[in-house]
């Protein structure tokens, strides 16, 4: 088994890890979807004893067929309140029907394809469309439509995307609901792209 399986988390001196109980709820889930061995019982407190200071961290959680875990923390700055990252779409397609996609690993061919459509200076953000044309994901973020009531929208799984930990969030508060979305349900309406490190960022669709 080459590959790994990975949870991005975001540790903040007050607050602690955000969404943690989560982020470990996949990757559980993940590993008996997928064949690994279940993450060890001490895995909190291996992530705990990671991090310290007075500054945010990202902190990225790898592990291995065997159970082998790596945890890297880097300093963390979050977006200014007013960001809007410039969204376009890829030509790489998203195939609904790969389980795979389900579940955040080191297979990240796919989304690298779509990301390496664009240079950093013509795109924040490369969506995905699936093989039906319907949108599913960023390549490290999902998507959100907001409604007129201020709730959001955000494709389903059966689209073919991976279930985020703030989507989830959203979701379970009620927050957001799913629904199959094209581009012309984001083009000049209000849409993010977000996930757990990040939160929500608002986006611009460009170049379309």
């Amino acid at each position: 088994m080459d590959f790994s399986l990975i949870e991005t988390m975001r540790w903040e001196p007050d607050a602690g890890f955000l969404r943690v109980a989560q982020h470990l709820r996949r990757l559980s889930r993940s590993a008996d979807a997928l064949g690994f061995r279940q993450p060890p019982p001490d895995l909190l407190k291996q992530l705990e004893a990671a991090v310290s200071g007075e500054a945010a961290l990202r902190v990225r959680l790898v592990m291995t067929y065997r159970g082998r875990i790596e945890i890297t923390t880097t300093p963390f700055t979050p977006f200014p309140a007013d960001t809007v990252w410039r969204v376009r779409v890829a030509e790489t397609k998203l195939p609904s029907d790969d389980p795979l996609f389900r579940h955040k690993t080191s297979r990240r061919e796919l989304y690298e394809a779509a990301r390496a459509e664009f240079s950093p200076e013509e795109a924040d953000e490369v969506l995905l469309l699936n093989e039906r044309g319907e949108l599913c994901e960023g390549t490290i973020t999902n998507v959100f439509v907001a409604e007129a009531n201020g709730n959001l929208v955000t494709p389903p799984l059966t689209s073919g995307l991976l279930p985020g930990i703030l989507r989830a969030e959203l979701i379970r508060e009620r927050k957001a609901h799913s629904q199959v979305l094209r581009l012309a349900d984001i083009e000049n309406r209000r849409f993010f792209v977000g996930n757990s490190l990040r939160g929500l960022i608002a986006a611009e669709l460009v170049g379309r």
